[in-house]
């Protein structure tokens, strides 16, 4: 693979028309990192993908690698692979010609392309399906196919679109698995984009997450889980309560909350002072039915294994997601509370 030590994007801003899809985006990846791009739909991150990829000009900024300027060069020049959400096969091709057709395309010699298209087969393992046409397939492999395309030219840097979007649940499970193994196994240096923050989690050695063009947070998977940077990447990763409420007293990084039926204890994440108006994030996960807390009343059970996941309201109509070990029955009336450094609190 062509080595390189650093990709690094400087500013790097895509208007449509008048909009901004992109701004700013400032971002140095390491050889062998695998960075996932994580937001909702039309945060940028797809725009960002394109533009390192070449398929999208820049409005402005400039992409490196290392000391070559980058985002003057065409797309088939940069010597990137990519994997797209759709799989892109040709229908009439077998497995084997689909990974070989990068190679051929180069005129590489036909040992040197024989070898490789073996051991890209090998690394997915897809040996056995090799003959077979991308429709004799099933989805989770057609995705294999796909990346062996991608791996087999050596590039130095692989983009993955989405790439699992189109699987069931437990295919993208053992897909996850897949690629974190080669990305592994292979030192690829990756580029991923994702709306799921339990695949980026799962995948990333940093996250960067984006918010209409603009970079929320960048940090590895247990800083933005623990530590989110602000109230939209808190939701984004998992906080789903987000509960607007005023701070009654504060006491260092300790604060105590009130509104909506609700008396919480916190930490703060932003500087907050006594009659301020704040948001208090809590995981689901983080609030739980206890002997000592909130009087709530459950509406919504849904068991998930383990576990029940809880929908309630405070008595003056707040919505509550949280867990229980116990089923409560809905229209019950029960307590709930978190621990202060389980309630991340946000200047509002």
């Amino acid at each position: 693979m062509t080595g390189f030590s650093e990709l690094r994007l400087d500013g790097v801003r895509r208007r449509f028309g008048d909009r901004d899809a992109l701004t700013g985006l400032n971002l140095t990846i390491r050889r062998g990192e695998f960075i996932a791009l994580l937001g909702p739909s039309g945060c940028g991150k797809s725009t960002a993908l394109n533009c390192l990829a070449g398929l999208l000009p820049l409005s402005e900024g400039s992409i490196w690698q290392d000391r070559t300027r980058l985002d003057t060069v065409p797309p088939e020049r940069r010597g990137f692979g990519m994997v797209f959400q759709n799989y892109a096969l040709f229908p009439h091709l077998s497995v084997r010609r689909n990974v070989s057709f990068g190679l051929q395309m180069r005129r590489l010699p036909r040992d040197e392309v024989r070898r490789r298209t073996d051991e890209a087969i090998k690394l997915v393992r897809l040996e056995e399906h090799a003959a077979k046409l991308p429709g004799q397939l099933s989805g989770g492999q057609q995705q294999r196919v796909a990346i062996a395309r991608a791996i087999v030219l050596e590039p130095s840097l692989v983009l993955m679109d989405e790439p699992l979007s189109n699987l069931d649940a437990k295919l993208r499970l053992e897909m996850r698995t897949e690629i974190r193994r080669l990305h592994q196994s292979l030192g690829l240096t990756t580029v991923y984009v994702t709306h799921d923050q339990e695949e980026a989690l799962s995948l990333a050695d940093r996250l960067v997450v984006l918010r209409d063009g603009r970079v929320e947070q960048i940090g590895t998977p247990q800083e933005l889980h623990n530590r989110p940077a602000n109230r939209h990447v808190a939701d984004f990763m998992g906080y789903r309560n987000l509960l607007p409420m005023k701070v009654k007293a504060a006491h260092g990084s300790t604060v105590t909350l009130e509104g909506g039926g609700l008396t919480l204890d916190g930490t703060a994440a932003d500087a907050v002072a006594p009659g301020d108006d704040v948001v208090a994030a809590v995981r689901p996960e983080d609030l739980r039915a206890a002997a000592h807390g909130v009087p709530v009343t459950v509406e919504v059970v849904e068991y998930q294994g383990r576990e029940f996941a809880v929908e309630a309201r405070t008595t003056e109509g707040v919505a509550l997601h949280l867990r229980s070990l116990e089923r409560p029955a809905p229209g019950e009336r029960i307590t709930v509370t978190a621990a202060p450094s389980r309630v991340l609190v946000f200047a509002s």
